[in-house]
């Protein structure tokens, strides 16, 4: 062996020392701060309130005994325990561990001795990973009232005229313009009778918030104790010979496991030295032509993963044409910066041409390492398979051995839809009120047929930026990279949950199943979006309404659908419009409740805004027909989730089926 050789070799072995060296430390460190069974026992606060997983107490226990968003406040005052949602701090009167809920009621409440709802918490669309149960009947107050009413129960102490109003249900319906008042509805646990008719008393026994945490019962007919892991951001079991995924291993079994962790270890270490003897000596006699990082061969990313390896992945790119890599090079004009048609998660897309005239979209993946590899060939093994107009094309990609893995669309020349609204074409104002319908029938239209197909797929990233449109604002869905089959006889998959914050289904993020309903939710921010050309998430935003879907919801609940609304669509000027505005909003109002049983189904969204835009393409009748609008025009003030009087009444519940896991 040659002084060279030798030298780089033993250099390498001082690095490979070093490295166990820092990781032997970071073992010692690990297990001195490693959590105990103690530090997370169940500990009594307040008025006798047991405290334990998921809930923990702030100062007193550290923060993996429980979920972050379940932290508890000890000690404050005669309001003892204390949890802290939404920015708001509530008083926990009871936790029910049995059925996973807690009985609240605002601190407020007990401070003033004149208590009124300050937030409408009757029907929140999320409050992660709470939800509202559905054990609580709503009640509702009209407050800060411009004239007297007659009717409701007078709150004398109030300052301003202040009403309680009674339970609310599916039957009420309020004319909030009329009464000149602010609708709050609020949940309780008890009727209004029950408590003598004192509203103090009423608020004062609280509501019942549902959680949803992993289960503990694996773990704890272990002997462990539950707690979450911060660094890794998941479930752990606290053992008493420290920390396991989900349940306690016997010690036998774990003395057995740390041998044979000890023996793959070293063999890994060997390993690891002799790969980098025969890569230094190989690199020295190489081919002069090298490939930079970027260029790997897919089939060495495949090797990294056994189900991205031959033969599946020859039988998913049979499906599709392959492209050389020269070809496409050529194409793009070596990927030239010029024609870079914007950047994705993982890939850059370029603007390119083939030989045979096509003007095409070139998608070119960052890095291949199996993770992006397997959200390429699922776009492929999913639109190879797909036909239809409202869906962009997928001409083929590169083979498997090729230098990189490319994907070749047809080329949708208009941008994305998230650019006309609040991106760069934002200034042009191109998108009237009627091309924004059209656009959303469009891609409701898409949708379903990909709920429909057999079997069906749920596309996981419904999105503006998902959302293409082509020279005449025609739609062309894209982006399959997340999507989904999913069989006819099931009602979800159980994956973990992947999408785009401020689109993603809060009961997909809270209970991992996946379901055709989540398209539904994500399509009806789309729709918010088209009303008010606001961004679905902007950090510019009071915190209450950085998401906009949430911002929408309340609005809505409080008769302020006017404010929402972008003031160059004609809301005010014209009463068609304004008509068509509000039962689009109504829509997307259905679309984003939080439970998915609630929303319709896309074909059913598609129906009622094809509707939608042919009653407002027609003649507008005379008196009669203006008076139909300005009833429209109100609806969405007095609407609740469950209204069975809607516009359009569609909306049914779909029996449940056997679930599918992935």
């Amino acid at each position: 062996m040659d002084p060279k050789t030798l030298m780089t070799l033993k250099k390498s072995l001082c690095v490979f020392c070093l490295l166990l060296i820092l990781l032997g430390k970071k073992a010692a460190w690990v297990s001195a701060v490693a959590p105990t069974m103690a530090d997370c026992e169940p500990r009594s606060c307040g008025n006798g309130v047991n405290v334990s997983y998921p809930f923990w107490l702030r100062g007193q226990q550290p923060s993996y005994c429980g979920f972050p968003p379940f932290m508890i406040i000890c000690g404050n005052g005669s309001y003892s325990p204390v949890l802290e949602i939404l920015g708001h701090k509530f008083y926990a009167l009871n936790i029910f561990y049995h059925n996973q809920s807690v009985l609240l009621t605002a601190v407020e409440f007990f401070d003033d001795s004149c208590p009124l709802p300050y937030e409408n918490f009757g029907f929140k669309s999320s409050i992660y990973p709470f939800s509202i149960s559905s054990l609580n009947r709503n009640v509702y107050f009209l407050l800060n009232c411009s004239n007297e009413l007659w009717g409701y129960e007078s709150i004398a102490c109030a300052r301003n005229l202040a009403y309680f109003g009674g339970e609310y249900n599916m039957s009420t319906r309020l004319d909030l313009a009329s009464l000149g008042c602010v609708l709050d509805i609020v949940p309780v646990v008890e009727s209004f009778k029950a408590s003598n008719g004192d509203v103090a008393a009423l608020l004062r026994r609280g509501w019942l918030l549902d959680w949803a945490s992993p289960d503990c019962t694996e773990c704890t007919a272990g002997g462990g104790r539950c707690g979450f892991n911060d660094t890794m951001g998941r479930f752990m079991c606290i053992c008493p010979d420290g920390v396991r995924p989900s349940s306690c291993t016997p010690v036998g079994h774990l003395k057995k496991a740390k041998i044979k962790g000890i023996i793959i270890g070293v063999s890994a270490a060997t390993c690891f030295f002799l790969l980098l003897c025969t890569c230094y000596r190989f690199y020295r006699h190489k081919k002069k032509r090298q490939f930079p990082p970027s260029t790997k061969s897919l089939s060495q990313s495949a090797s990294l993963k056994p189900s991205l390896m031959d033969p599946e992945m020859d039988s998913a790119l049979l499906q599709t044409h392959v492209f050389s890599y020269a070809e496409l090079e050529e194409a793009t004009n070596k990927f030239d910066a010029s024609d870079k048609l914007g950047d994705g998660g993982f890939c850059t897309v370029y603007k390119g041409k083939l030989q045979d005239g096509r003007t095409v979209a070139v998608k070119r993946l960052y890095e291949n390492n199996y993770r992006r590899v397997e959200q390429f060939m699922n776009e492929i093994q999913i639109l190879s398979r797909l036909r239809h107009q409202r869906l962009v094309i997928l001409y083929g990609c590169t083979s498997h051995q090729s230098r990189e893995l490319l994907l070749v669309y047809e080329f949708v020349s208009n941008g994305t839809l998230a650019h006309h609204l609040h991106g760069s074409r934002e200034s042009q104002c191109i998108l009237t009120w009627p091309m924004r319908l059209r656009i959303a029938i469009e891609t409701a239209d898409a949708l379903a047929y990909l709920h429909a197909v057999n079997p069906p797929v749920i596309h996981r990233d419904v999105k503006t930026n998902n959302i293409l449109l082509d020279s005449n604002f025609h739609v062309k869905v894209a982006d399959f990279g997340l999507s989904r089959l999913i069989p006819k006889d099931v009602t979800h998959i159980s994956t973990a949950p992947q999408g785009t914050p401020g689109y993603l289904d809060p009961e997909y993020h809270q209970c991992f199943q996946l379901t055709d309903k989540s398209d539904v939710y994500s399509f009806g921010v789309v729709l918010f979006e088209l009303i008010t050309s606001k961004p679905a998430v902007d950090m510019t935003r009071n915190r209450s309404e950085i998401n906009l879907a949430n911002m929408a919801i309340t609005r809505i609940q409080k008769g302020e659908l006017e404010q929402l609304v972008d003031a160059a669509l004609g809301y005010q000027s014209d009463e068609v419009t304004r008509k068509m505005i509000t039962m689009v909003a109504e829509v997307a109002f259905r679309c984003l409740q939080s439970d998915g049983d609630m929303r319709p189904p896309i074909k059913e969204v598609l129906e009622v805004l094809q509707a939608i835009e042919s009653d407002g393409n027609r003649p507008e009748k005379k008196e009669h027909g203006v008076a139909e609008s300005r009833d429209d025009a109100e609806l969405l003030k007095n609407t609740e989730p469950f209204s069975p009087d809607s516009v359009m009444n569609r909306w049914t519940s779909r029996s449940t089926t056997p679930q599918a896991s992935e």
